[in-house]
This record gives structure tokens, C-alpha cells and sequence, in this order.
């Protein structure tokens, strides 16, 4: 059920409509609509507003670690319509055993370097994602920098062992 500051937006009220168990919380921010969707619903959803809400342009994907909080991970998606100049923002959560999450690649070719990006700074692992590999790190780069339990200083490196 959305709250009352959403019920008369015409966008969640479109997608509660289409999959009443997509949206498991809304909030409205400074005019912001913030939409969490359950994670396993996500790329329905996008293609959902994309081919029925005019969602043509992926503006973003990022990430956010909660560490130590549970679930862990938050994956952040903004989209834009440009017919009716309207933005939105789905937010779904993960937990840190299951980092794990579909790959909107399908849906707009944008995503590829966004997913890459989240999956090479956090772990986060986008299945179906055409070809996840690092994008920023080296090849060879153990661990995900933006995750809070990586080492301040990253991995030590001795010159000793030249």
C-alpha cells in the first residue's frame, strides 16, 4: 500500500496496479519520489516502466554499503522520462550472504558500464549481465574498495618481495 503523499502519483500508482508486490516501501522527498522494490522484481519493473511509463533513459545505477547493517546493500537506480521530464528513483536492498541481483543490461545498454562499476567497487553481482568484469580496478585487484570492511589503506605491498 503506498502512502498517501504517493497514492495520486501516477507512477506508483501504475506499478502497484501491475505487481502488488513490487514496492515494498515508498517515500516522497522534497518532491523526489523513492520507490523500494523487492530485489527479485527489479527487472520487471524496469521494463514495466520503461515500455508502459515512457522510462527511456537510465540515468544511474549505483550502490551504497551498510556494513554492519543488514540487509547490507542498497542498489540505487534513477530513471528518467523525457516526455514528461519526470525522474524516479527504485532502491532495492541486498543482504551480504546474497549480493546478488538481475541485470537491467536488456533493458537499457546504459546499465553496462553501471553494473560493471557497482560489481567492481562493491561485489555486487548482476546475473545476466552480458560481460561482468572489472571495470576500474586491475584484472588481478583482490577485494572491492568501497566496501566498508576493506582495509583503510588497501592491501599492503612490500617491495621486499620483488
Amino acid at each position: 500500500m503506498l502512502p498517501d503523499a504517493l497514492a495520486e502519483r501516477p507512477t506508483p500508482t501504475a506499478i502497484e496496479e501491475w505487481d502488488g508486490e513490487a514496492i515494498t516501501d515508498a517515500t516522497l522527498s522534497a518532491g523526489a519520489v523513492t520507490l523500494m522494490i523487492a530485489s527479485g522484481r527489479i527487472r520487471d519493473t524496469c521494463r514495466f516502466l520503461k515500455q508502459e511509463r515512457g522510462y527511456v533513459r537510465l540515468s544511474s545505477i549505483t550502490a551504497v554499503d551498510r556494513y554492519p547493517d543488514e540487509p547490507r546493500f542498497e542498489v540505487i537506480y534513477h530513471l528518467h522520462s523525457i516526455e514528461r521530464n519526470e525522474r524516479i528513483r527504485l532502491k532495492c536492498h541486498l543482504q551480504s550472504g546474497s549480493a546478488n541481483i538481475e541485470s537491467v543490461t536488456g533493458i537499457w545498454r546504459a546499465a553496462d558500464w553501471y553494473e560493471r562499476e557497482v560489481y567492481d567497487l562493491f561485489g555486487v553481482v548482476f546475473s545476466g549481465h552480458p560481460q561482468l568484469k572489472r571495470i576500474m580496478m586491475p584484472e588481478d585487484w583482490e577485494g572491492h574498495p568501497l566496501r566498508k570492511d576493506f582495509p583503510v589503506h588497501g592491501h599492503k605491498y612490500s617491495y621486499q618481495d620483488e
